[in-house]
Order: structure tokens, then C-alpha cells, then sequence
């Protein structure tokens, strides 16, 4: 940190928003405006540089003070028959305080990530999975397959950051290093090599995944395949995917869940889990799932530390009670099952609650709009811009440390969400 006559500037800061936990930021802060100076990204930039206009807490409307707002919540739950506390876009204490207080108050929590987390969810507790981490890519990967996403808008320094690294720990050729686009195009030159060799593309609409995987993972077992093409991709060019696959040293098969939006996306992607495990008896290949942008793989942790389940938890009998379908957030809301909902999004002002007749709470990042103003909103600080925290990267392995920027006054969601459950 440095400091000169009117601003601060951080060095090595992590960013929050990225699910690649990018640590090499600078930052500038100036009282309560924040700025990205080296190594921002689209994500990153809209992240900590979002201004504050909210720093007072509203019960309908009205200025209140936060013990007066942290009361009213508390009388809320009291009276609730099902609370649902969702969104959940908060750091490591922010998700441990959700679950104190749905086991306190008999609610149900799910993410608003979730949709995209249990399609790999789902296979992991089906079958099981190989996952590899950031840093073993970085360091011992030889062939990359990203299936069906486009990792350069949803993750802008992935490339630069994990896979065209100037040096490994074992002294690999990097640009020897082979991309290979299963399904989308990239977006930009992200993929392309520092000496100019560009990603190979396999083209095909998404929906047509679940059939190519099935072929190429029949094609790596030997199977015979009775059919020229596949989803307008020739065989011979599955097979020639299968055979780089089985002969490289470590290969890194890489998809974003959030992009794999069609029926049955889980099927898809545990037909590539388990085709993943059968490389293993000969070779290397692991998985690498990406998310865990703004809490989606904090809270499913948390959760399952506390619960011995992920999100889609209910408390409403007094002890956890795991459905990923029953209680599904998005579920609830549309069929009018709760009668209050708590949302939780500190990070992110455009992801607000969605429409509902139950009664609203929101604890959110200062800026937030809404088409109709929550009973009570609670204007919070920022995990690594507001306060000290912790949130884990995309691998699920490391919980890095968020660093405190400014002093905004804004109180963190763990502090709000502590308060109310001591006062139920």
C-alpha cells in the first residue's frame, strides 16, 4: 500500500468478482471511489469501480437506522411460516452467518448461482469427479478442451492468467500447449498462443453436446461408430480429438456451467466426468468446473461444512433437509411458497430479488435499483473493497484472502445477519 496527498493505492489485491480470484490488481482509492489502475478486466472493473449512493438503511421506503431495520427483519422471521434466504452473493462469514440464521429461524437457503453449480453438483454426488486446480494447469497442462463455453467473456483472464503463463514449475514449452473449442467459438484471441497458433474449433450448437460427448467418449474406449458425422462434425475429426487426448501428458477437459443451459446439461457433463476417469488408466486428465464468481462456490461450501449439504437446504423442519429440486429458490418464488424472502447481494447491484408477493428483504450492494422497493433494504459493504474476507476460487481448494479498501461505514453482511439472529 502507498499512499500520497488524496489517494491510496493497493498493490497485489485479489479481486472478489472473478471466479479465477485474479491477486495481482492495483488499485487507487480516493474516500469512496474506487479505481482499477493495472490488471483490470470487464468483470473486474465493473466490480470495484460501481459507486455508492445508498449508505442508509429504508424500511418501505423510509430512512431508518440499522438497528431499527435489523429489528424489523427479526419481527419478520418471527412471524414467518417459511423464510427463504436466497441470493446469497456474500463472502465465507456472510454464508456461515445465512446458515446460523436459517437453522435460528427455520429457512431455506439456495444461491443464485445454483441453477448453473448443481449441474455439476448433481454429478459429483452421482458419480463423482477427478477436478484438477488452477495451479496444476498452470503448471502441467499439455492439452485443454473447453466444452461449450465461452471462457474469455465469463472469465476475461483465464488464458493470461492460467494457461499462457511465461514460466511452469517444470520447465514445459507453453506454447506447445493445445486449445481445442468443443462446441462455441472463442469470442477473441485470448486462446491464441504468444507465438501466434491459434485455438482448433469443433463447431456444434449446444444442444448437440450430449450426442458429440457420447462419440467421442465411445471413440476413446474403441468402440465402432457406425455413422460418418455427428451434429455436422465428421468422426474423423472426434476421432482425432480422442487420440490427442489419450496420448497427451495432461489433459484438462474445462466447461462453465452457467453456459450449459439446456435439458438434462448434468447428463452432458457427467458423460465427460466419467470419460475423464476412463483416460486416467492410461494417462492424465482431470476436470476443471468454472464458477465461483461472487460467492457461488463460497456458500455451497459453507454449506456443506455446516449442514453436511450444499444449497437448496431447509431448516423449516428444524433440522437440514436437502432437496435440490423441492427447494429450488426460483421454485418457491414462482409457486408462492414463502411468505418472506431475505435476499442477500453484496457484490453485484444487478442481481436483484425477484418479483414475488412475499414480503422483501434485501441486503445488498449500495446502488441497487428495484422495480418495487423492498419492505426492508440494508445498503452493505463489499467483501474486499468494505471489509476483510474470505471466498474461494473456482477450484474449490483455496479460500483467499479479500483485503479492506475504504472506510465506507456500510456494515457487512455477516455483522447484519449476526445481529438478527441474536434477535430472534
Amino acid at each position: 500500500m502507498t499512499e500520497n496527498s488524496t489517494a491510496t493505492i493497493w498493490h497485489e489485491v485479489t479481486s472478489p468478482f472473478c471466479g479465477i480470484a485474479s491477486d495481482d490488481l492495483t488499485i487507487e482509492v480516493n474516500g469512496n471511489t474506487v479505481s482499477v489502475v493495472e490488471n483490470g478486466d470487464a468483470i473486474t472493473l465493473a466490480g470495484f469501480e460501481t459507486p455508492i449512493t445508498d449508505t442508509q438503511p429504508r424500511i418501505n421506503g423510509k430512512e431508518v437506522t440499522l438497528e431499527q431495520a435489523v429489528s424489523h427483519i427479526a419481527e419478520l422471521m418471527t412471524r414467518s411460516k417459511h423464510p427463504l434466504i436466497a441470493g446469497l452473493g456474500t463472502d465465507l462469514n456472510g454464508a456461515r452467518a445465512v446458515m446460523a440464521l436459517a437453522d435460528k429461524g427455520g429457512a431455506t437457503v439456495d444461491s443464485y448461482y445454483s441453477p448453473a453449480a448443481f449441474r455439476n453438483i448433481l454429478v459429483l454426488q452421482d458419480s463423482g469427479y477427478m477436478t484438477t486446480t488452477l495451479t496444476e494447469v498452470r503448471n502441467r497442462m499439455d492439452v485443454l478442451v473447453v466444452v461449450g463455453s465461452d471462457i474469455e467473456t465469463s472469465f476475461p483472464r483465464f488464458f493470461e492468467r492460467i494457461v499462457w503463463n511465461e514460466e511452469s514449475m517444470f520447465g514445459q514449452n507453453i506454447n506447445a500447449r493445445e486449445i481445442i473449442y468443443l462446441g462455441k467459438q472463442p469470442s477473441g484471441d485470448a486462446s491464441t498462443s504468444p507465438d501466434g497458433k491459434r485455438a482448433q474449433v469443433i463447431a456444434c450448437d449446444n444442444t448437440d453436446l450430449p450426442e458429440v460427448i457420447s462419440v467421442l467418449r465411445a471413440l476413446l474406449k474403441g468402440k465402432p461408430v457406425q455413422v460418418e458425422a455427428v451434429a455436422g462434425i465428421a468422426i474423423s475429426e472426434l476421432k482425432a480429438l480422442a487420440d490427442k487426448l489419450a496420448a497427451a501428458k495432461y489433459s484438462v477437459i474445462t466447461w462453465a456451467a452457467g453456459e450449459l443451459d439446456f435439458d438434462h446439461a448434468e447428463v452432458a457433463i457427467q458423460n465427460l466426468c466419467d470419460m475423464v476417469k476412463e483416460i486416467n488408466a492410461t494417462t492424465r486428465s482431470s476436470c476443471l468446473p468454472l464458477g465461483g464468481k461472487e460467492g457461488d462456490a463460497t456458500v455451497n461450501a459453507v454449506a456443506s461444512w455446516q449442514s453436511g449439504y450444499p444449497m437448496r437446504t431447509t431448516f423449516n423442519r428444524r433440522y437440514p433437509d436437502y432437496d435440490p429440486f423441492l427447494n429450488d429458490s426460483r421454485r418457491i418464488v414462482a409457486e408462492n411458497e414463502t411468505d418472506l424472502l431475505v435476499w442477500v447481494s453484496s457484490f453485484n447491484t444487478n442481481i436483484t430479488p425477484p418479483k414475488t408477493a412475499a414480503t422483501t428483504v434485501v441486503l445488498g450492494r449500495s446502488g441497487m435499483q428495484f422495480d418495487v422497493e423492498p419492505e426492508v433494504f440494508i445498503p452493505v459493504g463489499v467483501p474486499g473493497i468494505d471489509h476483510e474476507g474470505r471466498t474461494f476460487r473456482t477450484d474449490n481448494v483455496v479460500a483467499v484472502p479479500l483485503k479492506k479498501l475504504r472506510d465506507s461505514g456500510l456494515p457487512s453482511v455477516f455483522e447484519v445477519l449476526s445481529a438478527v439472529e441474536q434477535a430472534l
